[in-house]
């Protein structure tokens, strides 16, 4: 019997596959829906099964899309919205942070915080739009806090959850050695639950394009909002069309930064899907 051969009734073990595959394959697969989609789409309004009064062929998005740059209108709406909702989110993650870190890591902070912060968890922002204008009016300000609000409760929920998930008895040892509390969570604790922050953070900002989009809705002057309130008084759908697409764009936008962000500050996880 060779030296190699597996005893009988064995199979010879086969080191992991590591192949994870190319990038640019990955990408080509990712691409597949979004493509069917659009065909569906353009074959659909060809064919006349879709008429431009329910929703708009491609090339009348295209065109209203090189309209809208061409006239200043999007770049500027863009801007705002992207001001607005990048102001709550920041907010929101801080907000988010701090009180997750403060129950998460002392136990006086959850026993005066958590179940108050869990109460206001369950109550849907969208529900608090009617109460912001009272208290704020149809400013900025009650747009703003209406999407830090609404960003707040992911990441506070992923913070306390990694925080107390860290290793006690690192923590612990890290005290042995004199670490201060806040060089403690510095170095020790936001390390440990980076992969909770980072949920946090993917939540958080899927979450602010959505407050986003009701927010728009409290008597916006400027904005993708606003657009769409224009677009729907004049009923054209080619435009009604380019803003929800841009909705959805930035919503794909900041999946990828948090994409990116995991590649980087965790080099070593395994990408979702690959084999193990």
């Amino acid at each position: 019997m060779s030296a190699t051969a597996p005893p009988p009734g064995l199979v010879r073990p086969r080191p992991p596959r590591r192949g994870a595959r190319a990038r640019g394959r990955a990408a080509t697969v990712r691409a597949l829906g979004p493509v069917a989609l659009l065909v569906l789409w353009w074959a659909a309004s060809a064919t006349g099964a879709l008429t431009p009064d329910v929703l708009a062929s491609p090339a009348d998005v295209i065109r209203a899309v090189g309209e809208l740059w061409g006239n200043g209108q999007l770049p500027d709406a863009l801007t705002t919205s992207l001001t607005r909702s990048g102001l709550g989110l920041l907010i929101g993650l801080t907000a988010g942070l701090v009180l997750g870190i403060t129950t998460g890591f002392t136990r006086l902070g959850d026993e005066l915080l958590d179940s108050s912060l869990q109460t206001l968890r369950t109550i849907p922002f969208l529900s608090l739009v009617p109460l912001f204008m009272v208290w704020f009016g149809i400013n900025e300000t009650a747009k703003i806090l209406l999407i830090a609000v609404a960003t707040t409760f992911p990441m506070y929920v992923s913070t306390s959850s990694g925080v107390r998930d860290t290793d006690a008895k690192l923590v612990e040892a890290m005290r042995s050695f004199g670490m201060g509390r806040l060089a403690l969570v510095r170095e020790v604790v936001l390390p440990g639950a980076l992969p909770s922050l980072l949920a946090g953070l993917r939540l958080s900002m899927t979450l602010s394009v959505i407050a986003l989009i009701a927010a728009e809705e409290i008597n916006a002057t400027a904005g993708i909002g606003y657009l769409m309130s224009q677009a729907q008084s004049y009923a054209r759908t080619d435009v009604l069309a380019v803003c929800i697409l841009v909705y959805g764009l930035l919503g794909l936008t900041a999946d990828v930064v948090v994409r990116l962000l995991e590649r980087v500050l965790m080099p070593w996880r395994t990408p979702q899907g690959a084999p193990r």
